[in-house]
């Protein structure tokens, strides 16, 4: 049960970095920092946004509209937070 409660704990430790990865390469796209045009960038970014955009689409149809401030990432990253801590509660973990 342990190395269950170990693979789950892990996968949310990896979906939230993804999610801080992806935020910071849309931040220097929007920037011009890197060019989306380069194909490793490009590659990279759309599987972030792929494995990400599903989990936030439903908390950006319930979020208010910020003036082009997006905090759907840190409401995410905070449930997922909450659900690690809860299994690690529940589990003794």
């Amino acid at each position: 049960m342990q190395s269950l409660i170990w693979l789950i704990d892990t996968v949310i430790s990896l979906y939230i970095w993804c999610l801080i990865i992806s935020a910071i390469l849309s931040w220097l796209v929007a920037f011009n920092v890197v060019n989306t045009q380069n194909r490793v960038v490009y590659t990279i970014g759309e599987f972030l946004y792929r494995i990400t955009e599903p989990a936030l689409r439903p908390i950006r149809r319930f979020m208010p509209n910020l003036g082009g401030i997006d905090i759907s990432p840190i409401v995410l990253i905070l449930l997922l937070l909450f659900a690690r801590n809860l299994l690690h509660e529940f589990t003794g973990f």
